[in-house]
């Protein structure tokens, strides 16, 4: 018989070694306690699905009398997105991206003269690409984090969007999630420097455009989402008790239309008029591609509306119903003002008219009932109009596309009807943290929430763009204005004709 060679016998006998250091003692094993894993009874079960049904917490009916749920007691519902929540969170997201590209780059492009039709397009690219990134880095963090324990700003924790995915974040919602509820958000990210630069086209160079959105993202739009939609904000009069200023906005009243109207005024003013305003014809270059513009916008909107009850129930039903008549009155308000003044009603007319009733409803839409909608719309169409046709001529300022009088303006007037005509029986929410103040003084805390996004916006904006004027420069040399952006930024025409053609 051959022996077995002695290296082949110590291998043997360290794994044995091995296998018994690590095997616990059966005695051991069979006397350690077992823990049963709590069951959730079927009444819980169907509890959580119920709670799927209406948007609510689904881990309400798995508390106990403390108030907290049992460890390791949990249900599917209680722990993952809902399908139909999260489909339409989905689509939200790309309807409101939608609205940037191609809807604003064809709103505002067909505005403008032919020779900077592509360095509108260019601007739209740009600030779509740059904010995605920063929103990935730091910006989502920022507005919705907490680590910080600020109402000023959020925090760190979601840097890189770290820890963001697909399980909600029941901070902000119970059914979507949580990377879904980032992208959403980043596409109004996106959206609200794109609108503010419309007030300097044809005359801001593109590096000085991405360098100040660069900056009015990260000092101006993150700090004031925070306020006011961040969770522990302190402007978060729906979601925080302990909130300083108890305003509410439903879809950006404040962090979108009136943050990109102002700053807009207070950056068209620092830069300059355009070369030849007021003497020379300035005539939009395509109205066609203004009107597709405007219709990807309004088609856009729902999912900015409606999107923001980031939820597909009831409150989202009323967001849309409203987002609908307001900006359908606001345009024949508009084109009817037209008519009285100068005997005819524009094309361009009916689309500001729409854009404007839509900006007023922004941050209304979730809260008011139809009437409220309509209201909305027929004076947000009225004060704009008045806003773009006589107190622009008066104070002489070039916002080349009206940002701040559609914006600006009409924004402003949604929050103010907001405070006013804001009902629980729309928005069950409203009963959360505004029992005292809706219908007694909740135009009140608009007008606060009015004053600290004005506030924020002029001064810091005018400080943006004192610092981007310092080192990069915010215009174009004159002969670079006059032939026109997009040859001088981008190397580009919009339309090129041949001669043998």
């Amino acid at each position: 018989m051959q022996k077995i060679p002695v290296c082949f016998r110590a291998l043997v006998v360290l794994a044995s070694v091995i296998f018994v250091s690590v095997t616990p003692p059966l005695a051991a094993a069979s006397s350690a306690p077992v823990v049963p894993v709590p069951i959730p009874s079927v009444e819980q079960r169907l509890a959580s699905i119920e709670a799927y049904l209406a948007n609510s917490d689904p881990t309400v009916a798995l508390k106990d009398a403390a108030g907290r749920v049992p460890a390791g007691l949990t249900t599917p519902a209680a722990s993952s997105p809902g399908p139909a929540h999260n489909s339409w969170m989905m689509v939200s997201t790309a309807l409101v991206l939608l609205m940037t590209l191609p809807g604003l780059m064809l709103f505002y492009g067909g505005l403008v003269r032919t020779k900077n039709a592509l360095s509108v397009v260019a601007w739209c690219f740009g600030i779509t690409c740059w904010v995605t990134l920063l929103w990935w880095a730091v910006g989502y963090s920022l507005v919705f984090g907490k680590s910080f324990g600020s109402p000023f700003i959020g925090g760190t924790e979601f840097f890189f969007l770290r820890g963001v995915g697909g399980a909600p974040n029941p901070d902000y919602s119970f059914w979507v999630s949580h990377n879904v509820f980032a992208m959403f958000q980043m596409a109004f990210a996106i959206i609200t420097p794109a609108v503010l630069i419309g007030s300097v086209v044809e005359r801001m160079k593109f590096s000085a455009v991405l360098g100040f959105t660069t900056l009015w993202l990260l000092f101006v739009y993150c700090p004031l989402a925070h306020m006011v939609w961040g969770v522990n904000g302190w402007m978060n009069g729906l979601a925080n008790p302990e909130a300083a200023i108890k305003a509410v906005d439903f879809a950006g009243g404040m962090v979108v239309e009136m943050a990109s109207g102002y700053s807009a005024l207070i950056l068209c003013m620092m830069v300059g008029p355009r070369l030849g305003y007021g003497k020379t014809p300035m005539p939009p270059h395509s109205l066609i591609l203004t009107v597709t513009g405007t219709g990807i916008l309004w088609v856009g909107w729902y999912g900015f509306n409606a999107g923001s009850a980031i939820a597909a129930d009831a409150v989202a039903a009323s967001a849309f119903t409203t987002t609908t008549l307001a900006a359908g009155v606001a345009a024949g308000v508009w084109a009817f003002m037209e008519y009285l003044v100068r005997g005819k009603a524009s094309v361009l007319g009916f689309c500001s008219g729409a854009l404007a009733g839509l900006v007023a409803i922004t941050p209304a839409c979730g809260f008011v009932d139809s009437t409220g909608g309509v209201l909305c719309g027929a004076l947000g169409g009225v004060v704009s109009f008045f806003a773009c046709t006589k107190l622009k001529g008066w104070l002489r300022y070039d916002d080349a596309l009206d940002v701040f009088g559609v914006h600006g303006v009409a924004g402003t007037v949604g929050l103010v009807i907001t405070g006013i005509f804001a009902t629980a029986t729309v928005n069950p929410n409203l009963n959360n943290n505004l029992q005292a103040v809706v219908g007694h003084s909740l135009w009140r805390e608009q007008f606060k929430g009015i004053g600290v996004t004005l506030t924020l916006a002029v001064l810091g904006t005018a400080l943006i763009a004192l610092i981007v004027n310092r080192v990069i420069g915010l215009r174009p040399t004159i002969e670079d204005e006059t032939e026109g952006l997009d040859l001088s930024d981008h190397g580009e025409e919009a339309y090129i004709f041949d001669a043998k053609s």
